[in-house]
């Protein structure tokens, strides 16, 4: 991270999570890159996660996503730990359930900071947290006729 100063644009804002939602709908870069829009950041990182058309050697037909009822308030919990920990100008986390096909969004994240190495830093973070302890799981099919349950217990 790079060095304290006491200018305000070098802090983390006072409310830094703008956008945190799980959609059924289709989701939009443009959307949260707005969100995480603000004057005092020299860096923005947004990862974009999509369906592909494999997994494993295996070539997938069909996915599903699904969630736990207190999904959004780990997706939360998850960007509240991030805000902590970087400084972080402005962020923003959307998640997409129901099915989707190949090429869909599944998954946009982003976040502002006064330095672009916390930008990266920060949503590799929010990112990995997000796949790790959001209860969101993913149930694909594939062109063999088989399935596989992802990330469910």
């Amino acid at each position: 991270m790079a060095p304290q100063s006491d200018h305000l644009g070098e802090q983390a804002a006072d409310e830094p999570v703008k956008l945190l939602a799980i959609r059924e709908t289709p989701l939009s870069l443009d959307e949260v890159f707005r969100a995480v829009g603000d004057d005092a950041a020299g860096g923005t990182a947004l990862f974009v996660g999509t369906v592909r058309n494999h997994d494993g050697g295996a070539d997938v037909d069909a996915l599903g996503y699904s969630c736990h009822p207190h999904a959004e308030a780990e997706l939360r919990r998850v960007a509240d730990k991030v805000v902590a920990d970087y400084p972080v100008r402005a962020l923003a986390a959307v998640h997409r359930v129901g099915e989707l096909r190949v090429g869909d969004l599944a998954v946009v994240v982003a976040v502002s900071c006064p330095h672009r190495a916390e930008a990266f830093e920060a949503c590799r973070k929010l990112i990995d947290d997000l796949k790790h302890e959001v209860p969101i799981w993913k149930h694909q099919r594939f062109s063999d006729g088989t399935e596989e349950w992802v990330g469910a217990c």
